[in-house]
C-alpha cells in the first residue's frame, strides 16, 4: 500500500487496522495500565516501589499509588515503538534533569532497578522477550494485546474526538 492510495480514495470504506501508533500515549497507557492490573498477575509492584524514587533527579516518590503499572505500561509501548530497544536507552528516556545547587545542570538517567524489574514482569508474562545484542522486544501476544487495546480504544476515542476517524477509514 502507498500513500497515494490513501489520498486518492481506494480504500474508501474499508477499515483500516489501528495500532499503538494511531493512539494519543496518555490515554492508551491509561488504558494498558488498567488492563495489566485487571487481568495480568505477573505484574505487581515490589515491595519497595511506594517508598522508592524514580532517578536521582527526582526529590519524592510519586504520588500515584498505581505508578507501577503506569510505568510497566508506558515500558511495554515504548518496546513496542522503539524496539527492539536496551536498559540503558529507556533509563536515558525516564531520565531528566538534575540540578545540585547553583551548579550547571544536566541530564540524569532514571533508576536502573524499575526498569529491569519492570522489564523482567513484563517478560514473565510474555509480552517482551530478549533478542542477544539489540535488546528486547514485543512478542507475538505482546502485540496483539497492544493492537486489541488500540482498536478498542481507537473506537471509543472516535466518539469523543472527530479527527480520530481518519484512522477508522481509508479516507
Amino acid at each position: 500500500m502507498r500513500l497515494d492510495d490513501f489520498t486518492e480514495g481506494k480504500l474508501r470504506g474499508k477499515t483500516i487496522l489501528i495500532t499503538p501508533n494511531d493512539i494519543p500515549a496518555p490515554q492508551f497507557i491509561e488504558k494498558l495500565a488498567k488492563h495489566l492490573k485487571d487481568n495480568v498477575e505477573q505484574i505487581t509492584p515490589p515491595p519497595w516501589a511506594r517508598i522508592v524514587k524514580t532517578g536521582s533527579h527526582v526529590e519524592k516518590p510519586p504520588q500515584d499509588p498505581n505508578w507501577w503499572y503506569t510505568r510497566c505500561a508506558s515500558i511495554l509501548r515504548k518496546v513496542y515503538i522503539h524496539g527492539p530497544i536496551g536498559l540503558e536507552k529507556l533509563r536515558a528516556d525516564y531520565g531528566g534533569r538534575k540540578r545540585p545547587g547553583c551548579k550547571r545542570e544536566h541530564a540524569s538517567k532514571s533508576g536502573g532497578s524499575i526498569v529491569r524489574k519492570a522489564l523482567q514482569q513484563l517478560e514473565a508474562a510474555g509480552f517482551v522477550e530478549t533478542t542477544k545484542p539489540q535488546g528486547r522486544r514485543v512478542t507475538r501476544e505482546g502485540r496483539k494485546l497492544l493492537q486489541e487495546l488500540a482498536e478498542d480504544l481507537g473506537k471509543e476515542l472516535v466518539k469523543t474526538l472527530p479527527a480520530m476517524e481518519k484512522y477508522q477509514k481509508g479516507e
